[in-house]
């Protein structure tokens, strides 16, 4: 991963290679400290075959997304910005994890290699969180993952040409998404530059954009509606495009967690072009494109705004603090609660309504055609409730650092969900954390991580039982 990592590192100066690259030797020196780190890992352990058990497993992902981080905040801690351990780290661990949340101010002035390096950073951990949601978590049973073991994988028959397949169809999907993103922001206007930057921060759902005023430094609706529709697809579960790849296309189509992500976006973005065209006599179709864009921007965990929100009135700031929790389809680049885990507690809803009623009848809960186990009911729950608690204490921690409570609130929310703006002055779309005092900014960056892992996947590591035998 180290050593992967550095070529990537180079990029920008390989890029930008007839550009504007003030921090080149920074990028360079970091690249050489990564390389030279992972390939003296490598002369010590990469001889040895050694296949993964369940227990390594757990603690290779967690550690994966401790160390990369580190490392992808060297350029950042090298460079001219002048940047503080805590900013850098801060920077780069929401790059990595895709929240999208920013210490820097003044975007439009800063170098283009520092920008695309931030833009490279979210893509890179876009395609890591598909990699992890389709293939590890679910077979580490989190958080009702497990759900979509065989579903993220059952599109050919024999065992290991699987793997190896579904790994490259990934890599195929993301990279195609992405240079189709490119290709269709350059064509409605966008530079070459920032065409790739949007593009790579679109598709991965992580919000890291060239100016301080986000998606709104572009006029016209033509770009806003694009991106939404590039934000539902990283939204949208990417073991689906493999089985499109593979001449599959009914599983995209009747999938009932996609059905219901759509349906949801569309619906609520509905209400809220209402709201603003009786409240402001705002342009209906202006209305609805601002509304579906910001509102699939925070479903999908992407974090862009085209306007502040927080000005489009009281009902609006509510729904956008809950729609902070939704997140997207489980096996995309988004955060969040995932949609199926909604799902599943609507059917349950059910089950025990129905029950109150015909106290002796004997159910079987379905989910896109498949039987739904007590097993992944019980590990659903058992997210839901780490997840609320950990929103919980988080918020407490960052008020007793001195912070008001609806910065308190929301930008925890926004860390554990891995949105990326929070609301009010300081946090909220049009401001960034870099007011908040470092103490703060470490419990976000802890957040961020534990949101972004799916938060069993860490407290395992914290159980005595996990550390015997």
């Amino acid at each position: 991963m180290l050593i992967l990592l550095s070529f990537l590192i180079t990029l920008p100066v390989n890029l930008l290679l007839f550009g504007d690259i003030p921090d080149r030797w920074a990028f360079i020196r970091s690249a050489l400290i990564c390389f030279t780190v992972g390939l003296a890992c490598f002369m010590v352990t990469g001889r040895k075959r050694h296949g993964l058990k369940q227990r390594e497993m757990f603690l290779l992902t967690v550690s994966a997304w401790i160390v990369i981080p580190i490392f992808s905040s060297f350029p950042l801690l090298l460079s001219d910005l002048n940047l503080s351990v805590t900013d850098a780290f801060f920077e780069s661990i929401s790059g990595v994890t895709t929240t999208g949340s920013t210490v820097l101010t003044g975007l439009d002035n800063l170098p283009d290699d520092i920008l695309l390096w931030r833009s490279i950073m979210q893509w890179m951990g876009g395609i890591g969180i598909i990699g992890m949601a389709v293939a590890v978590l679910p077979f580490l049973r989190i958080g009702g993952m497990r759900l979509f073991a065989t579903e993220s994988s059952e599109w050919t028959e024999k065992a290991v040409p699987r793997t190896n397949r579904l790994a490259r169809g990934l890599v195929f999907s993301y990279l195609a998404i992405t240079a189709g993103c490119i290709l269709v922001y350059w064509v409605l206007g966008m530079d070459l530059f920032n065409a790739i930057n949007h593009a790579l921060t679109t598709v991965s759902t992580g919000g890291y954009s060239t100016s301080d005023s986000s998606m709104g430094q572009f006029d016209g609706s033509a770009i806003l509606l694009a991106s939404s529709f590039f934000m539902m697809l990283g939204g949208i579960p990417f073991f689906l495009f493999v089985r499109l790849l593979n001449g599959q296309y009914m599983p995209l189509l009747r999938d009932k967690q996609v059905h219901f992500f759509l349906q949801f976006l569309f619906g609520v973005a509905l209400v809220i072009a209402v709201y603003r065209m009786l409240v402001d006599q705002a342009p209906a179709v202006d209305a609805f494109v601002h509304a579906l864009f910001n509102v699939t921007s925070v479903v999908t965990t992407t974090g862009y705004a085209s306007e502040d929100y927080t000005l489009w009135g009281p009902l609006v700031i509510v729904l956008f603090f809950f729609l902070t929790f939704v997140g997207g389809c489980s096996g995309s680049t988004s955060g969040g609660m995932k949609i199926f885990r909604f799902q599943l507690s609507m059917l349950l809803l059910r089950e025990q309504v129905i029950r109150l009623l015909h106290p002796n009848a004997v159910m079987a809960r379905h989910y896109n055609g498949r039987i739904i186990s007590d097993e992944i009911v019980a590990s659903s729950v058992a997210f839901s409730f780490i997840f609320l608690a950990t929103l919980a204490v988080s918020a407490a921690i960052l008020a007793a650092l001195g912070l008001d409570l609806v910065t308190s609130l929301t930008g925890a929310a926004t860390a554990l969900a891995n949105v990326g703006p929070g609301l009010g002055g300081s946090i909220g779309p049009a401001g960034n954390f870099q007011a908040l005092p470092d103490a703060a900014k470490w419990v976000l960056m802890v957040v961020m991580l534990l949101g972004r892992l799916e938060l069993l996947s860490v407290f395992v590591l914290f159980s005595r039982h996990f550390w015997r035998g």
